[in-house]
């Protein structure tokens, strides 16, 4: 099997999550919110929130699945790489259970490389 994402690298307490959706900055794509939260002053650290959206749990653990993906093989390291401690919030929009994972991959790397060049 591949690589797991380290437990460390995941946002999982509600609280830290509330924390990035109230203080972090929010871009939007056809797919997906992205929140970023600068200035953590730890490693960085991923979340994602899917819901439900009329979905059956086989669809929501699909995107799930992709999404976490795509946090440990693009954005993880590119925030390790750039000594970056920030949270990074992914949040699926409707139309991210359609997508495919080429088209949600680019929307992650391009919506977040858009909040950093706001800087």
């Amino acid at each position: 099997m591949g690589e797991r994402l380290p437990r460390a690298a995941r946002i999982r307490l509600t609280r830290d999550i509330r924390k990035v959706l109230k203080r972090g900055k929010r871009t939007r794509t056809p797919s997906l919110d992205l929140h970023v939260l600068d200035g953590t002053g730890r490693r960085p650290r991923i979340g994602w929130i899917v819901p439900k959206l009329g979905q059956g749990i086989v669809a929501r653990n699909r995107l799930k699945r992709r999404l976490r993906e795509i946090a440990r093989r693009r954005v993880l390291g590119e925030l390790w790489e750039a000594g970056r401690g920030c949270d990074v919030l992914i949040r699926a929009r409707r139309k991210a259970y359609g997508a495919s994972y080429a088209v949600l991959e680019a929307e992650t790397t391009g919506g977040l490389e858009a909040l950093w060049s706001r800087n």
